[in-house]
C-alpha cells in the first residue's frame, strides 16, 4: 500500500471508529436519562445531569448521522466541512457528558 492510499484512508477508519462509538455513547446517555426517570427522588443538580446526558445523546446522534453522511458524500470539501461538525459534534456531546457525570459525582458525595 503506497503513502498516497494511506493518507486517503486514514480519516475513513477514523470515522468508521467515531461512528461506532457515537452511537455507543449516545445509548449509554440514554441509559443515565432513563436511571433518573426511574429514581424517586428528584433534585436541582439530578435535572441538571439528566438534561444535560439528554442533550448528549441528541449531539452523538447528529454526530452519528453526519458521519453517516460524511462516508456517503464524494466530494472532498464536503466531506472536510462534514467531518469538521461531526467532531465539533462528539467534542460538545463528550464535553456535556463528562459535565454530566461531574454533578452526578457532586450528588453522591
Amino acid at each position: 500500500m503506497n503513502s498516497v492510499n494511506q493518507i486517503d484512508t486514514w480519516p475513513r477508519e477514523e470515522l468508521l471508529h467515531l461512528l461506532s462509538l457515537s452511537g455507543t455513547l449516545a445509548g449509554l446517555c440514554i441509559t443515565g436519562v432513563t436511571l433518573f426517570h426511574t429514581m424517586a427522588r428528584t433534585t436541582w443538580s439530578r435535572t441538571i445531569a439528566d438534561d444535560a446526558l439528554a442533550i448528549s445523546a441528541l449531539l452523538f446522534l447528529l454526530s452519528t448521522y453526519t458521519i453517516f453522511f460524511t462516508l456517503r458524500t464524494r466530494g472532498r470539501s464536503l466531506a472536510i466541512l462534514l467531518t469538521k461538525i461531526a467532531d465539533a459534534f462528539f467534542f460538545a456531546a463528550l464535553t456535556g457528558m463528562v459535565a454530566s457525570g461531574f454533578i452526578m459525582v457532586y450528588t453522591v458525595w
